[in-house]
């Protein structure tokens, strides 16, 4: 046995005798004796190189799997207090998304989109395009604010569904197709309804789990539940003077 083992890995032996720490009959105090002192008794014997590894293995294995239970422990509470604030970052790029086309199409001439949904059949094409405009422009809003999500979804969700059957579909999924690049810039070809498909999947993330912080329904949630307190105890003050005394 080495000197090395001897420092590091020390058993206790079988004999009978006090242990190291704890309290001998002769007196109250605990006895703490310093290693060096330890490995001149004979009540301890140096470990073997086997056991030593086997020790610290097992000690490696303890503390990896406390650091592990605690950056879980960490993570887990971290997610519970930030998840609720997931549904931000979609209310702005649906918001700005919706609310940048229905800009376009004003900046570019009402006229224009107009003409496009006329040479793809749709009917009405005039009112249909004012329509889609207006859905674009006060549903990027309401989304944006996080104000009557779930009504402003549904005609958003049309005008997603129309755009993707009539215009993209042909096209395929994908909405980025590089298709070269020349000295006048990179040239793409059509989009397709991989944009539609994200839109629709925030949307219906935002009505089936809720707008999050920061948002109008959440103040109107807030400010009914204060009005059905107000409410409750208005109620029990009616009664306490209805009483008979």
């Amino acid at each position: 046995m080495t000197t090395a083992i001897s420092s590091r890995c020390i058993l206790l032996s079988r004999s009978a005798g006090p242990t190291v720490g704890t309290l001998t009959p002769r007196t109250s105090r605990p006895r703490v004796t310093l290693i060096r002192d330890v490995e001149a008794t004979p009540l301890f014997q140096e470990a073997e190189a086997g056991d030593c590894e086997n020790v610290l293995q097992s000690k490696w294995r303890e503390t990896m799997s406390i650091l592990v239970d605690r950056t879980m422990s960490v993570y887990t509470l971290s997610l519970s207090k930030l998840g609720r604030y997931a549904a931000i970052p979609l209310r702005l790029i649906v918001g700005y998304g919706f609310m940048a086309h229905g800009y376009a199409k004003i900046a570019h001439g009402p006229e224009h989109f107009v003409a496009i949904l006329r040479a793809i059949g749709v009917p009405a094409p005039e009112l249909m395009g004012w329509a889609t405009i207006l859905v674009e422009l006060v549903g990027g809003l309401a989304v944006l604010a996080g104000a009557f999500v779930s009504l402003v979804s549904v005609p958003m969700a049309a005008v997603l569904l129309v755009a993707m059957f009539t215009v993209h579909l042909p096209y395929g999924f994908s909405s980025i197709k590089l298709q070269a690049v020349t000295a006048a810039g990179a040239q793409f070809g059509a989009p397709g309804y991989e944009v539609d498909l994200l839109y629709l999947a925030c949307l219906t993330t935002l009505v089936l789990g809720g707008t999050g912080p920061f948002s109008m329904n959440g103040l109107l949630a807030g400010y009914r539940i204060i009005r059905e307190d107000e409410r409750t105890a208005s109620g029990f003050d009616s009664l306490d003077r209805e009483s008979p005394a």
